[in-house]
């Protein structure tokens, strides 16, 4: 496959300069999309998950006693800092909820104030953060976990953990550039 017509490009980088740059940034690109998509179904157990303390948590003053528990649990912070989500970042980070009726909430909850958003490691890491943090309902989570510590409801429940190892990457990716994650 020729990637100057690939790309639309045959004409205006014939001559330039610029174009040997940006043929081999095209190349790069398409590698890595080939990888990606040729790997896209395969799934790989990680060792990594991502958290969020939330506005609630940190507004409280509970970030130092959150982190302790996360360490005491066995987790390294391989990533961490102190940030405020836009409106709009809310938005994306959540898309997944736009349809839910508690979605426009989650926005307003989750941009009102900072956050903190940390990347950890463990075996395990996803199971066994969800069990450290416990039930999203804080009445309900066990005694031990950061919801059952820290949380004030259901809608402010003081921490995010990922789900899978699949939302673990994308979202630690979403606050981290990989020049920031160890």
């Amino acid at each position: 496959m020729n990637l100057y017509n690939l790309y639309g490009l045959k004409k205006l980088l014939k001559t330039s300069f610029c174009s040997v740059l940006i043929m081999n940034l095209l190349k790069s690109i398409h590698k890595k999309v080939y990888f990606c998509t040729k790997f896209k179904n395969t799934k790989m157990a990680t060792n990594r998950t991502f958290t969020m303390i939330k506005p609630d948590a940190v507004a409280n003053g509970h970030i130092g006693n959150i982190l302790a528990m996360i360490t005491n649990g066995g987790f390294k912070i391989v990533s961490l800092k102190l940030t405020q989500l836009t409106v709009a970042d809310a938005k994306a980070f959540y898309a997944v909820h736009a349809e839910r009726p508690f979605y426009g909430e989650l926005v307003e909850f989750m941009s009102r104030g900072p956050i903190v958003a940390a990347i950890l490691e463990k075996d395990n890491a996803v199971e066994d953060f969800r069990t450290l943090i416990g039930a999203t309902n804080p009445a309900e989570a066990a005694e031990g976990t950061i919801r059952k510590a820290y949380a004030t409801s259901i809608g402010e429940n003081a921490v995010h953990g990922s789900d899978s190892d699949e939302n673990a990457a994308i979202e630690g990716a979403f606050h981290f550039a990989g020049r920031e994650q160890f």
